[in-house]
């Protein structure tokens, strides 16, 4: 891998995917031309912008990677549009790339093979299909942006215990990669091992790189600081973070948590969360908040305060 290509990686990784999508592309006939387009293209998606990254990438190539980030921008676009036809479609276009490269006849090396599984992984698990995701992923896998995924899969399910296992497999091939230490960052940023002590050094070190812009970065450590309770220095990231980002669905919900711990007054932290809500009805905290007050209605229906006492 060139040094170009390496850094390009890393920005990947590490969210700095405002970075990437300006990045100029390299001559067709360059052999870091297709990398480089799938990591801008990737980044796009990342962003919720499908429709930049089927802009951006060819809808004639035969080139199986790109043929799949192709189908995972069409899914994210659907599933934003909630088109379910084009939703199933998309998806039906990612099984039929992870069949094929499973065929004897196939031209894709093991890298692109890789990607593919990662990418229809990807789509599989946002459409709520998390067996499928760990099949096509491969839960023996030794790529680790795979291994990434599964590791992303096991902490949404509640099963960190399977994560923390994926981890220490790929400790004994993994080189000591970012991707290794991301990984175990996000590992303990869910099971808050040493009181997140690991997690908040590792976003810290990365801050620090003078080269990276990534408000992905600056939201998962002051996601962190909250867990921490360093309430005011994770408002100062989270605030750092929709300056870089304006309206990221993930530092808004980690602002509203921050505010309601006391970074701000009452009336800010209702206001953020009632835009949050008409904004995001679909957010994961939206939806789980909005659940809670039906129970709790639920249940307030079936208590009869009694009379006071005389």
């Amino acid at each position: 891998m060139s040094s170009e290509l390496y850094h390009i990686k890393q920005q990947f990784v590490l969210g700095a995917y405002k970075t990437l999508v300006n990045l100029t592309l390299p001559e067709p006939n360059s052999p870091t031309y297709t990398p480089t387009l799938l990591y801008q293209a990737r980044a796009h998606i990342a962003l919720n912008d499908p429709e930049s990254a089927l802009k951006l990438l060819p809808t004639d190539s035969d080139n199986v990677t790109v043929k799949a980030a192709v189908s995972l921008a069409k899914y994210v676009s659907a599933s934003q549009s909630a088109n379910k036809d084009s939703i199933d479609a998309s998806l039906e276009e990612l099984r039929d790339l992870a069949v094929e490269i499973e065929g004897d006849d196939d031209d894709a090396d093991e890298n692109e093979k890789a990607v593919v599984r990662v990418l229809a992984g990807t789509a599989f698990t946002r459409a709520g299909e998390v067996e499928e995701a760990l099949e096509t992923l491969g839960v023996d896998t030794e790529d680790l942006e795979a291994v990434s995924v599964i590791v992303q899969i096991y902490l949404s399910i509640n099963r960190p215990d399977l994560a923390k296992k994926q981890f220490e497999r790929s400790k004994r091939w993994a080189e000591d990669d970012l991707l290794l230490q991301l990984i175990e960052s996000t590992i303990g940023l869910v099971t808050g091992k040493d009181g997140y002590s690991n997690t908040s050094t590792f976003y810290t070190e990365q801050l620090g790189n003078p080269s990276l812009s990534s408000p992905h970065l600056l939201t998962a450590r002051g996601v962190t600081r909250i867990l921490r309770n360093e309430i005011l220095e994770a408002k100062s990231d989270l605030d750092e973070s929709l300056e870089q980002q304006k309206g990221d669905s993930e530092a808004t919900a980690a602002l509203v948590v921050a505010g309601g711990l006391g970074a701000l007054k009452k009336h800010e932290t209702e206001e953020i969360w009632t835009r949050f809500v008409v904004d995001h009805p679909r957010h994961p905290l939206v939806t789980d908040v909005l659940q809670k007050e039906v129970v709790f209605d639920e249940f307030a229906s079936k208590f009869t305060v009694p009379p006071l006492a005389a």
